[in-house]
Parts: structure tokens; sequence; C-alpha cells
């Protein structure tokens, strides 16, 4: 008899709209709109029998997932390596965007490169894989957080794809498992929003 393994479904929730001109990263919060907007979160997942949430522990991120944690009675548990990328001083270009896709390994002064990201949040992702093998998972995480992991399990996404979702806040996207592999990637729901000019920080 064949035994077919059952696929682990993790639902990557990037976080909705934050207030931009908050200047520190980790407490930023979400405008009222984002706030209103992470209704959609709910809507998408409450029938999706999620067993577990885990989350960047930055707070934009944390406020994105909480209502849905909630709803399904859970605590969230953070990961310091699901953080967004540390930024540096040179700001947030598309110029600078494309020279950091360009090369995974650059960083700007203080700032961390697409590996570093990728990095730390794959370990992250991986550990969480081999804890909840068949569970269906929602990771709340960032723009470059996300981009970095879907890079690492395909190599062909790139800078364009990243700018694609970059206004995307929230942003839902199903990534499914077999074990460590990844065997399919469904998006269930976006609301787009204006970024609005920070660049001393990431779009993340």
């Amino acid at each position: 008899m064949l035994y077919h393994r059952m696929l682990t479904k993790v639902f990557f929730v990037r976080h909705a709209q934050p207030e931009h001109n908050h200047e520190d990263d980790r407490t930023r919060p979400l405008t009222a709109e984002g706030k209103a907007d992470s209704k959609i979160v709910l809507e998408t997942l409450k029938d999706k029998q999620i067993d577990a949430f885990y989350c960047s522990p930055y707070k934009r991120s944390l406020d994105t997932i909480q209502e849905t944690a909630d709803y399904y009675g859970m605590t969230i548990r953070t990961d310091e390596r699901l953080r967004e990328r540390e930024k540096g001083d040179e700001g947030n270009t598309h110029g600078m965007f494309r020279k950091r896709w360009a090369d995974h390994d650059y960083h700007e002064d203080g700032g961390e490169s697409i590996n570093m990201v990728q990095k730390r949040n794959v370990e992250a992702l991986k550990e969480i894989l081999g804890q909840n093998e068949g569970k269906n998972i929602v990771i709340g995480t960032h723009g470059t957080a996300l981009s970095a992991i879907m890079n690492h399990y395909r190599p062909a996404f790139g800078c364009d794809d990243f700018l694609r979702i970059i206004d995307w806040m929230p942003y839902i996207v199903e990534l499914d498992f077999d074990g460590q592999a990844l065997t399919a990637v469904c998006e269930h729901a976006h609301i787009e929003k204006e970024f609005k000019g920070n660049t001393r920080a990431d779009k993340p």
C-alpha cells in the first residue's frame, strides 16, 4: 500500500498598510485603513482550519493576523528570524530595489542583503515545517522577507515579482509543502495600497 503524506499548507500574510511616517520599524503600527483592511485576512482564512500561527515580531505583522488568531482561539508565536530586512542608509527607490535584487549579497551600511534576509527566514520556515507536518499554518510576514522565501524555492522569482506585490497590503498567498519540498503556490487575496514615499524604510 502506498503511503501518501499529508501536505503542509502555509498561508503567508504580508501585513496591511502601515503608518509609513513612524520611524521605528519594530513598533510601526497599521493605519486606520490598514486595521480595517485586515478583516480580509479573517474572511479568507476562517474556513481554512488553521492549526498554528507564527509571525514576525514587528507590530504591523502581528496586528494584521491578530483578529484571525483570536477567531481560532490561538496564540501567535513570534520568531525574530521572520522579521523584515534591516534597513540601511541608502533609502528605497526602485533603483535601490533593483540593485539589491541584481546582487543578492549587496547591502548598504547598516542594512541586510537579500541573501541575509533569505537565510534566516528560510531557516525559520524549515523548522516550522518540520514541527507542523500535515497541518495548516499562518505566518505573518513582510514584502522583502516573503519575496526572499519565494526566491529560495523558485529562483526565477526576482525583482519584478517583488515589485508586483509591493503595494499589496495585506497580501495572502498559500505555499503547499510535501515535507520540505514546495509543491504549489496559490494567491488568495490582496488589497492594493499606494506606498507613500518614506525612503528611509522598505515597503516591507
